[in-house]
């Protein structure tokens, strides 16, 4: 069991599933196919991303270092959450980009949405936690994997 201590941006208590990126994620390839299909969950779309193609993140916690992609990704993040297949968490190694945190702060303001969001959990954070490891989330930012 590890724990790592990050700065909350949207806060929470979750206990549930990582899914986990080693490489920024481009919101807009990652959601776009599962949005316009009008989907109930998210799997991800962008075949850029080896890391996490093809897995549904719907519900989970989003490990990842940053987000890239083009200027629609904050409203990416909003319209998932609008639909509610979004990932229960974003976890951020570093700090967290303005599109991302535009994005989740519009899903919470507009929508309504409990999605976590936590940053600078550091490298080691990444190194530490793989995909299908159970994490706890408390709302002041700590994030135990638990398995």
């Amino acid at each position: 069991m590890k724990t790592f201590k990050g700065r909350v941006l949207a806060g929470g208590n979750w206990t549930g599933e990582a899914v986990v990126s080693h490489q920024g994620v481009n919101t807009l390839a990652t959601f776009q196919s599962s949005a316009l299909k009008n989907a109930k969950q998210v799997v991800v779309s962008d075949q850029n991303n080896s890391d996490i193609y093809k897995k549904m993140i719907t519900g989970k916690a989003l490990c990842l270092p940053i987000t890239i992609g083009s200027t629609t990704g904050g409203l990416v993040i909003q319209t998932i959450c609008s639909m509610k297949i979004n990932p229960s968490a974003f976890l951020f190694s570093e700090h967290i980009d303005s599109l991302a945190a535009s994005g989740i702060v519009l899903a919470q303001v507009w929508e309504g949405s409990d999605v976590i969001a936590i940053d600078q959990l550091g490298k080691e954070f990444l190194d530490a936690v793989h995909t299908g490891d159970r994490l706890e989330i408390k709302e002041d930012g700590t994030v135990t994997i638990l398995d």
